[in-house]
């Protein structure tokens, strides 16, 4: 074990010729095999499998040396190991009795990957399934022996069955029974609005609070769902995606929670820039105090004012400065003309933003206020139509003529007379 430790070939062999059994276990039930898997040693695995060493043995945990492999992104060995017949490791969630396979199971076999597109962060591909383009975020073979990260896509699975909504990405299946897992969407090729803005740039209020309200009916319906409402608590406008009709739909629930019993929840552990985009979570969720359905509401906020103002919130400073600035009660400053955030809707935006979660307005009133502001938007311009410029001159023209009629028709009267 210790050579194997070592990547000591030599002292390998001189094991091996002394007799020593290639499939020793310690007190783990581990082996060589598993060692040099871990330590990504090729050429010590090619030597204990030359030398008869079991290819899928178990440990007291039940990981094998290409589970092991895996877990550690040793591809040489990974490779190696298959090529010796080593088998994938087992689903996490996979069962025994058929009765107890999921209704929304889906068949690996039936996703095609044949012309697959990367969408974003290597995990998630637009693949064919039953002749129509679906999302598929992939769980990883070497994410399964990360309890975590197999806890998380269970609470995401369990969170999209219970969703069906206009304004949110309709959950299609998920495979769970082989590996790699994963969970199949809708899909939308009208892309997010993180890459709609970086191209629009600001957008116009009215179309600015038509999206808004879209968002806002996706949240309201998530956070009023009983018994157990759903807080997103990563809102951004990379996880709200496009429809083919332009309307928007809330997307990726992998940090969602659930409020069961309680009215509030708090994050396991301390969130960092690296597994959140810092810009646009609520302060109470970094300063890891309870929280609850208005820290939706706080980046709600954000995202409604990027539409108008065309930068995400504080654009000029690190993301990791960000949650600073919002613990000091910054907000992003209002930089837009006035008239954009006209007939109330600035003070929705800073009571949405509001330092105390309690007086941040729910979705249920939020919805209404942005539909009044919408119509006064929409009301005041087309108080302000005017007549395309060809009419105006057509109209002048007219008139001109008219009088020149007017005064010639004068003058024969004079002359008559």
């Amino acid at each position: 074990m210790y050579s194997a430790n070592e990547g000591d070939i030599e002292g390998i062999k001189e094991l091996l010729d002394l007799g020593t059994d290639v499939n020793f276990r310690d007190d783990d039930e581990r082996t060589a095999l598993h060692v040099a898997a871990c330590q990504g040693y090729s050429d010590v695995v090619q030597l204990l499998v030359d030398n008869g060493a079991e290819i899928d043995s178990e440990d007291r945990w039940g990981s094998t040396p290409l589970g092991d492999a895996i877990h550690y992104k040793n591809h040489h060995v990974i490779k190696l190991l298959e090529e010796h017949g080593a088998k994938p490791p087992m689903a996490p969630m996979h069962v025994n009795n058929s009765r107890e396979v999921p209704e929304y199971e889906i068949d690996a076999k039936e996703l095609d990957f044949t012309n697959s597109i990367e969408l974003a962060k290597g995990t998630f591909h637009i693949a064919s399934w039953r002749g129509i383009q679906v999302a598929v975020k992939k769980f990883g073979d070497d994410e399964i022996a990360d309890e975590d990260k197999v806890t998380a896509f269970r609470d995401e699975l369990a969170l999209l069955q219970k969703i069906r909504h206009p304004n949110v990405v309709q959950f299609l299946g998920a495979v769970t029974q082989s590996s790699p897992m994963m969970i199949v969407t809708e899909y939308l090729p009208k892309g997010d609005l993180h890459a709609y803005l970086k191209n629009e740039e600001p957008l116009r209020p009215t179309k600015a609070i038509r999206f808004a309200i879209d968002i806002a009916r996706g949240l309201n319906y998530l956070h009023e769902i009983r018994p157990e409402a759903i807080i997103h608590r990563d809102l951004e406008p990379s996880n709200i995606l496009r429809d083919d009709t332009g309307h928007l739909k809330v997307a990726d629930f992998g940090v969602s929670k659930l409020l069961k019993v309680t009215n509030r929840v708090k994050e396991d552990k301390p969130l960092t820039c690296d597994n959140t985009s810092c810009r646009y979570v609520a302060p109470e969720v970094f300063k890891n105090e309870e929280y609850d359905t208005k820290v939706d509401v706080f980046s709600f906020a954000l995202i409604l004012q990027e539409m108008i103002e065309g930068c995400p919130p504080f654009k000029a400073k690190k993301e990791n400065e960000v949650p600073k600035h919002y613990a000091a009660k910054e907000r992003p400053p209002f930089k837009a003309p006035a008239k954009s955030y006209a007939h109330g809707l600035r003070e929705l935006i800073e009571e949405c933003w509001n330092e105390n979660p309690a007086m941040r307005p729910t979705f249920k009133k939020i919805i209404p206020r942005l539909e009044a502001i919408y119509n006064k938007f929409g009301h005041k311009r087309r108080w302000k139509v005017r007549p395309l410029k060809c009419f105006q001159n057509f109209e002048a023209m007219w008139k001109k003529e008219n009088s020149s009629s007017s005064r010639n028709g004068s003058s024969r009267s004079n002359s008559s007379i």
